[in-house]
């Protein structure tokens, strides 16, 4: 056999059982009101999940609770329709935006996401094709999809620089969490409640593992991650090992993995 050799690592029962346990019991409605993912949750229109449920991704960092708070108050200043906000409001509607803040996501940055929304939904009835498109049939991962989006975001005269820190893409290696929960959101589908499943073009098979803090510490004691750093490789590669034990869902362990990291299980 000619070429480098590809180890694949082999799990115990007691990984498979462990983070299958986990993930039944963080795939829960209950789950949903202290996470980001409680403010799409509050909306029932399609172009209202994905707007909020992009922005409560994009806000993702630092404590919950203040994330979730800080939706709310993004969700208010669109009067509580963040679509027909979107496509209707004019420059005197955006006054209010001037004084938002989120750690270092400031006002310029609310604004620019306010025009890039408008230009798109104007143009299209979901946000699913500005990744999607990106994407060619039999792709093994949505890696093309994010750069793509990325590509798509800044595509504007009116782009401030700074923004581009917001919107991860592999290229720079990042490993995409935000953007990868966000579309675990979008993608996955069951019969939990808990992520929603509306879009259709982009498989739950192609979907990477989010890799925040909690997920990282908890994939290396299990031996899922070996890879030194965390990036977009190794976010891939927690994503093959994961493929594993659910090669058509392997983002469900997701839901384990945080779950067991918020128990300080790598403690």
């Amino acid at each position: 056999m000619h070429g480098t050799e590809v180890i694949i690592p082999t799990f115990s029962s007691f990984v498979t059982d462990l983070l299958e346990e986990k993930a039944e019991q963080y795939n829960q409605p209950a789950f949903i009101p202290m996470d980001p993912i409680s403010i799409p949750h509050s909306f029932s229109v399609k172009q209202d999940i994905e707007i909020m449920g992009f922005w409560a991704a994009v806000l993702a960092w630092g404590q919950r609770k203040t994330i979730i708070n800080k939706c709310h108050e993004l969700s208010a200043l669109m009067d509580g329709a963040p679509y027909d906000f979107v496509l209707n409001h004019t420059e005197s509607d955006l006054k209010p935006f001037l004084h938002f803040k989120h750690r270092t996501f400031n006002s310029t940055d609310t604004l620019y996401f306010l025009h890039f929304f408008q230009q798109y939904y104007r143009q299209h009835e979901s946000l699913e094709f500005a990744f999607s498109s990106h994407m060619q049939e039999g792709e093994e991962t949505i890696e093309n999809a994010l750069i793509g989006f990325h590509n798509l975001f800044r595509d504007s005269e009116d782009f401030p620089t700074r923004t581009a820190k917001h919107i991860a893409t592999p290229l720079r290696k990042s490993s995409c969490k935000r953007l990868n929960m966000f579309l675990r959101w979008m993608v996955r589908k069951d019969d939990k409640g808990v992520d929603f499943g509306i879009w259709n073009t982009i498989k739950p098979s192609q979907l990477v593992c989010p890799c925040d803090v909690h997920v990282d510490r908890v994939a290396r004691l299990l031996g899922l991650i070996k890879r030194p750093l965390t990036d977009w490789q190794t976010a891939k590669e927690l994503t093959a090992s994961l493929k594993q034990l659910s090669p058509e869902d392997p983002v469900k362990y997701d839901f384990a993995l945080f779950g067991l990291g918020i128990e300080g299980f790598a403690k």
